[in-house]
């Protein structure tokens, strides 16, 4: 980036005013609050640093960097106070005085956020520096002793003979390590963590119910599997149960160990490899997720697997990567209804991209795709396996028109005729709650579901003409029903499930280690992430949301448009949620984000190979 003039100090003295307001009342501070100078005088160094430091500086980076700055700072300033701004304004009444203060905090946000893009995009720009960081040839050293100590040679030598091992196998020791960290979950949750949408599943794999895709069949069938093959061999079903628990921890833990093989093919440095091990170790929702029978867990190892032969086929793809590619597409598509939807935004796309290679990769994508349209629509058709119903799909534009009619908006005749042909009006007040949908789907099919299916031409224009009439209605409603996969402030308690939920199929909570300290140390393990600052952003669904925009923002101003592949199939299904969710605060719906984190920030910044020296097979 060229080097530019100086900001001036009037400007500068400006910027810092506006970012120390917003920051004031985003900090729900007085304006005599003493944080408010300070504010004010770090935003004034800050911005001074990054003026005249930085842009003297000449990093690898696009010219159009203030544009990526300034339309990413939008963004996060707009998410931000989506939520925020009605705390700002609580005490006013003057439409010009809420008009007002709204304006400085978005213009204080925007500032504060452009600067500090400004910063992270020059240092992810910096190749040469980042190369020394992160990148090692070290993988291709002989073995030998690393750890010297002359005071205790034979510990040296233990610890250079462990240092030497992880070198040569660091995917196993990534397996090895989160198996043994989530041991002690498997352990005390014995044989799994079963919640009501578990049970539904169990009772079709016990045949009480039939089978149905509300619940994605072929992840009922995979319980059903291990389930069968455990009580034929046990004969107990709590062992049974848990031969699919451990299986699932297997898949969780082998997702990672590929991820981290993956990073091992672009040289990233062994110390960081194991960091990040350590998130997937340690971080205690990891670990109740990967015992928790849920369609998610799964999923989000496929996402990340997916990622990872993306980005292996940039570079150098084996027959076993394609292997893999091939079996987590399917699941993309099969363990999650969003994930098909996702899928089918993302074929045409992969199709493009890859068309250079594909004699390799097409068989694989159209595999895919035909496997998962012959298993979704023939198969499940044949085995009459019952489809979700279209009201699970029309969550937010259920949301959108109740609340219209909680605020009590004038319909013609006409409107409140074709709404009162499906449900009853009386009670929706009481029943509607912005950030959940559920009741309002149940009242639809407590009323008649069938005469909205008749009529889905009719509703949509009823939804699309009231949303014109009132879309401060809906754009409120929707930001209700959205805003925990996108605003940063919030915490949500995440993987706080415990036992099996109550049922009569034989099944139960049975912890193979017990006692107070047990529970104890669960407890804080899962609270601290509310707690402890830094930390507890990674319990954050925005926050993981906002990462994903700076890496796709970080793949333009590098100039690594190619990268934006490795982004498009979280972005697809961060989408489709946003489309469609029942809930807005459902941490597991987006656990395939958050389980990706770190291969989306790892991918921002590795070094790709030129086009004429990447080669996308090898035997």
């Amino acid at each position: 980036m060229k080097s530019t003039r100086k900001i001036p100090v009037a400007l500068r003295i400006l910027q810092s005013f506006f970012t120390s307001w917003a920051l004031m009342k985003a900090g729900r501070m007085e304006p005599g609050n003493i944080f408010t100078l300070i504010f004010f005088i770090i935003c004034f160094i800050f911005y001074g640093y990054v003026n005249d430091k930085l842009a003297k500086s000449s990093p690898d980076i696009s010219r159009k960097t203030p544009l990526v700055c300034i339309i990413t700072a939008v963004i996060f300033s707009t998410l931000y106070m989506a939520v925020d701004y009605p705390i700002y304004i609580e005490t006013l009444t003057n439409p010009l005085f809420r008009l007002g203060i709204v304006s400085a905090a978005f213009l204080g946000f925007v500032v504060l956020f452009y600067h500090l893009l400004k910063l992270l995009f020059a240092i992810a720009g910096d190749k040469k520096r980042l190369s020394a960081v992160l990148f090692s040839d070290r993988y291709n050293c002989p073995p030998q002793l690393v750890y010297i100590n002359y005071r205790h040679p034979r510990f040296a030598r233990i610890m250079g003979s462990l240092y030497a091992f992880y070198l040569k196998h660091t995917g196993l020791c990534a397996f090895l390590l989160c198996m043994f960290c989530w041991l002690p979950y498997f352990l005390y949750q014995y044989p799994g963590i079963m919640t009501p949408d578990s049970i539904n599943q169990f009772e079709q794999v016990l045949g009480i119910i039939p089978y149905s895709n509300h619940h994605p069949w072929m992840h009922t069938l995979l319980i059903k599997l291990f389930y069968d093959m455990g009580l034929a061999i046990t004969g107990s079903m709590l062992v049974a149960l848990s031969c699919y628990t451990f299986f699932q921890m297997c898949v969780l833990s082998f997702s990672v160990s590929y991820f981290i093989n993956t990073l091992k093919q672009y040289r990233i440095k062994p110390l960081i490899c194991f960091l990040i091990t350590l998130f997937y170790a340690l971080v205690p929702y990891h670990a109740v997720y990967s015992v928790t029978i849920w369609k998610d867990i799964l999923f989000a190892a496929a996402v990340l697997c997916f990622g990872c032969t993306l980005l292996r086929c940039i570079k150098k793809a084996s027959y076993a990567d394609l292997c893999i590619m091939g079996i987590s597409g399917m699941m993309l598509c099969l363990f999650r209804s969003n994930g098909w939807y996702a899928f089918l935004l993302c074929f045409p796309i992969l199709l493009f991209y890859f068309r250079k290679n594909k004699k390799t990769l097409y068989p694989v994508f159209f595999a895919i795709f035909l496997v998962s349209v012959l298993i979704k629509y023939p198969l499940m058709n044949a085995l009459h396996v019952t489809q979700p119903d279209l009201v699970e799909s029309l969550s937010i534009p259920i949301q959108q028109v109740a609340s219209v009619l909680c605020n009590d908006r004038k319909l013609t005749d006409d409107e409140l005729e074709l709404i009162e042909n499906v449900i009853d009006l009386t009670y929706i007040k009481d029943l509607y709650v912005p950030y959940f949908a559920d009741n309002m789907k149940e009242l639809v099919r407590a009323g008649h579901p069938e005469y909205l299916a008749e009529h889905r031409q009719e509703f949509f224009k009823l939804w699309l003409s009231l949303g014109l009439r009132y879309p401060g209605d809906y754009l409120t409603a929707y930001i209700r029903q959205t805003y925990g996969y996108w605003y940063p402030d919030f915490f949500y308690l995440v993987a706080d499930a415990e036992g099996v939920s109550a049922t009569s199929l034989g099944v139960s909570h049975t912890p193979l280690i017990r006692g107070p300290l047990v529970v104890k140390l669960k407890e804080i393990s899962i609270k601290l992430g509310g707690m402890v600052p830094i930390y507890g952003t990674l319990w954050s669904m925005g926050v993981i949301c906002w990462v994903l925009i700076f890496c796709i923002g970080c793949a333009i101003v590098r100039r690594e448009l190619q990268k934006l592949i490795l982004y498009l199939p979280s972005a697809a299904l961060l989408l489709t949620v946003l489309i469609a969710t029942p809930v807005a605060t459902e941490f597991r719906y987006v656990y395939f984000m958050v389980f990706s984190f770190p291969f989306y920030l790892m991918a921002s910044m590795l070094m790709l190979p030129e086009k004429e020296d990447a080669d996308t097979f090898k035997s």
